[in-house]
């Protein structure tokens, strides 16, 4: 049948329209904007081109088979997307819907663009599991391609509302994911599945809520209020990073740090005392540069995108406001994925450490911290980005090595005069050495007078002094001038080689 204008255009009003009037009502009542509106307000005016816009268009009820996908620019710069419309079915898959989700991202990868995901979607259409679900083109070809193009373009999710069961690991795959508190949920099972299965009786929001991914499992990394804040995450981070593995990251115009800011204020003299590692991060980059990346799970570590002069910058901080900096398992694993995404897609390295070690005890090790942290150091090892290591105070321990020491191959290893380096502090020390012969001294001051000695004897035998003395670091930079020495030793080290192993790929120690 041939289509004359005023059909075409009553087929288009149709398919743009998306779902009943009731479900963008309710969609509405819950602060949910319609995909198209999403698409609209993410990317540059008048750029979205649409594919796959007649997908099941013969069917009643299933406009763009509930999925809308295509090109656009964001800042002016090219990214494929999609976006479930969850007027259509929930925005649950049919065998089109997932066809066009796996195009899009097989555009992606071939064209070197950033792929970004708009997610709203109950899962899979049951009584369409035969078309959707076990071919070579169904919905595991979807993760498939997931998992190629990780680490060659950016992946980014918004999620909006449900991504559920095999759905949910479309956010598990990107780089990164923004969830809306209060509507975003991600779960394998919904609540009636899990009471029938294990008899717990939970809800979505408690199960696998925006919040809980975001503070608890470590799934969600940005929790935003609103869905704009959501989509403004993703233009962010996207600022941040190259379109592909094979360009450098966006630089800016040179910036300025805040005014007013004394780094050397902000750190106390003593190890004992915490401070808020952000705030030192946010005196020493651009002003308003830090992006922040799962600021609200496995707080003791703080990674996030910066910039120096312009220049993109990954920074890994211990934060001694949390649990004392110490590492643990979720933070291991926090770092190790953010050094892989920097090193992917060409983003150098700063490492800033006031770090006591990892924990110790038998809880975190059957968590299997010795494991956890061999992935975190391997990550480090393998990353060949420049990469620069700042002991801001102390590095002790194995903490020295997950923090890119110097046996790391680091471009620099940079000590500020409060830095302190050794297997670990001197507390700890004269205990694990003396504690029989301080046990036996009867008197509290003779006692308190030999432990005083043997911490000053360890304090001398760490001298920071002695460290640059045998090439341990190789300078003692003061705060103040510690942003002028980063950018002269990134500029320096932007030709490095990034050959580091004759292999296919190293075997981590998941």
């Amino acid at each position: 049948m041939t289509l004359n204008g005023e059909a075409l255009d009553r087929l288009d009003k149709r398919i743009r329209a998306g779902g009943a009037e009731k479900y963008h009502a309710a969609n509405a009542a819950r602060g949910k904007m319609f995909a198209r509106e999403r698409v609209d307000r993410l990317v540059d005016a008048g750029s979205f081109v649409e594919d796959g816009r007649y997908a099941n268009a013969l069917a009643d009820g299933l406009p763009a088979d509930g999925v809308i996908t295509g090109t656009a620019t964001i800042d002016g710069r090219q990214v494929c997307l999609m976006a479930n419309d969850s007027t259509v079915k929930a925005g649950s898959w049919g065998a089109r819907t997932v066809e066009k989700i796996i195009r899009i991202i097989e555009r992606a990868y071939d064209a070197g663009l950033p792929m970004v995901y708009l997610v709203d979607s109950a899962g899979a259409r049951i009584t369409d599991q035969v078309d959707l679900f076990p071919g070579r083109r169904g919905a595991g070809k979807i993760f498939w391609n997931q998992v190629r193009a990780s680490g060659a373009v950016p992946q980014v999710c918004a999620l909006f509302g449900p991504s559920a069961a095999g759905g949910a690991y479309i956010p598990a795959f990107c780089d990164v994911v923004a969830m809306v508190e209060g509507n975003a949920s991600m779960y394998l099972g919904s609540d009636r599945m899990v009471e029938m299965v294990t008899g717990e009786k939970t809800t979505l929001e408690a199960m696998g809520g925006a919040r809980v991914h975001c503070a608890e499992s470590g799934v969600g990394h940005f929790l935003c209020k609103t869905e704009d804040d959501a989509l403004d995450v993703v233009r962010r981070y996207l600022s941040y990073l190259p379109g592909n593995w094979r360009q450098p990251p966006p630089a800016t115009a040179a910036g300025d740090p805040p005014a007013g800011v004394d780094l050397a204020a902000l750190v106390p003299a003593s190890e004992r005392q915490a401070f808020d590692m952000r705030r030192f991060v946010k005196g020493l980059v651009d002003e308003g540069s830090f992006l922040e990346i799962q600021a609200l799970w496995a707080r003791e570590l703080t990674v996030g995108f910066g910039r120096l002069a312009g220049q993109v910058v990954g920074v890994v901080a211990n934060n001694s406001m949390f649990k004392g900096g110490v590492l643990f398992v979720d933070s291991a694993d926090k770092a190790t994925r953010f050094v892989q995404l920097c090193d992917a897609f060409n983003v150098p390295l700063l490492f800033l450490a006031d770090v006591p070690g990892f924990m110790v005890g038998s809880a975190v090790e059957k968590q299997g911290i010795i494991r956890h942290g061999a992935k975190m150091i391997s990550a480090i090892s393998e990353a060949t980005v420049p990469k620069i290591c700042v002991v801001v105070r102390k590095a002790y321990g194995a903490g020295l090595y997950a923090m890119a020491g110097p046996g790391f191959e680091p471009d620099a290893t940079l000590a500020l005069p409060t830095a302190k380096i050794a297997v670990m502090g001197a507390e700890a020390a004269v205990n694990a050495v003396y504690a029989n012969k301080i046990a036996a001294i009867d008197d509290p001051d003779e006692r308190a007078g030999f432990v005083a000695a043997r911490r000053a004897e360890y304090e001398r035998d760490i001298d920071l002094t002695r460290l640059a003395s045998e090439l341990v670091v190789d300078d003692i930079v003061r705060p103040e001038q510690l942003r002028a020495e980063l950018v002269r030793r990134y500029a320096a080290a932007a030709g490095r080689d990034r050959q580091f192993s004759h292999r296919r790929h190293g075997v981590t120690p998941v």
